[in-house]
């Protein structure tokens, strides 16, 4: 599970779900996600609950269930 590259939370990550959360007013464990897919240096977030195709600062939401399958 390591190779994953879990994030822990601590307060930093905290305080930057928060700074997601007011800037693109999404809900708080959404902008959390996005403020740990940041921190690890994801730029692509594969999720059905946010738009696709939507940027979050560098973190660029991709709906796996609404593209076409290669």
């Amino acid at each position: 599970m390591l190779t994953w590259r879990p994030v822990a939370l601590d307060a930093a990550l905290l305080e930057l779900g928060w700074a997601v959360q007011d800037q693109y007013g999404i809900a708080f464990w959404d902008a959390l996600i996005v403020a740990a897919a940041r921190v690890v240096d994801c730029d692509r977030l594969l999720t059905e609950d946010l738009q696709d195709g939507r940027d979050f600062g560098g973190v660029v939401i991709v709906n796996p269930f609404a593209r076409a399958p290669a």
